[in-house]
């Protein structure tokens, strides 16, 4: 199994990555020292609808990776919806815990194993603002990771995935921020509370809570309220935390 010292050296390669061949060659060999054969970094998106939402790098035989679209799997392959779990990276075999299999989750497992792909391992990567990604590695089919494997991936898999995102991603679009106000009425919307109700919360009035929350709604380009929540907490303007608390 890899050192420390290989991981190491390995993510100080991924920060001076300036190509696409750089990349494939440095992938290629974090496969080589982990005695796999196939990696996958990836926005969860669906890329036959929306190919240009995100990021996909990857060696996995085209058969598959044309079902895979085809079947747009992007959001709901089970790997994808087990990643967004957790914080950390897991072995396929136990991704059950994090997220229920069901009968067409495992019809998806299977036909990967026709195409040669057997277990694996994933590491998440959250970057707020983006789509929910990942970076995997595959074993053939018969053969597996272990947990030293997953130790290993886990210390270089978000430098992976950063070069990726800074070689392939789609270009950065700024972070839009909402001012105190705004985000103040916004975050009580959140909560629950009227506009009425939000005006007596912070002590201004009804109609500048409306125009507060038109205004927010305008800056995402969000047509309702519920979506303007939702773009909020996606780029981590709001936290469902601070939400909750009340």
């Amino acid at each position: 199994m890899p050192s420390l010292d290989a991981a190491q050296q390995l993510a100080r390669e991924f920060t001076r990555i300036a190509d696409t061949s750089d990349l494939d060659n440095v992938l290629a060999e974090v496969c080589r020292l982990l005695g796999c054969r196939f990696f996958a970094l990836s926005h969860h998106v669906d890329f036959l609808g929306a190919p240009d939402l995100g990021l996909r790098v990857h060696n996995y035989p085209e058969e598959w990776a044309h079902w895979f679209d085809s079947q747009r799997l992007g959001l709901d392959d089970p790997v994808h919806r087990a990643s967004q779990r957790t914080a950390v990276g897991f072995l396929w075999r136990d991704m059950a815990r994090l997220a229920p299999l069901a009968a067409g989750d495992r019809h998806i497992l299977a036909r990967a194993r026709h195409h040669g792909i057997g277990d694996g391992l994933t590491i998440p990567a959250h970057v707020p603002g983006d789509a929910h990604g990942s970076c995997s590695f595959a074993w053939r089919r018969g053969a597996a990771p272990d947990g030293n494997a997953l130790i290993f991936s886990q210390s270089i898999a978000n430098f992976a995935f950063e070069a990726a995102r800074r070689i392939h991603g789609p270009p950065a679009t700024p972070r839009l921020r909402l001012t105190h106000r705004q985000r103040e009425c916004l975050l009580w919307a959140a909560r629950g509370k009227t506009d009425w109700e939000i005006s007596r919360i912070i002590g201004i009035g009804h109609m500048t809570v409306v125009e507060h929350i038109r205004n927010a709604r305008g800056r995402y380009g969000s047509a309702t309220r519920a979506m303007l929540i939702v773009h909020a907490l996606f780029d981590g303007t709001l936290h469902f935390s601070e939400i909750a608390k009340h």
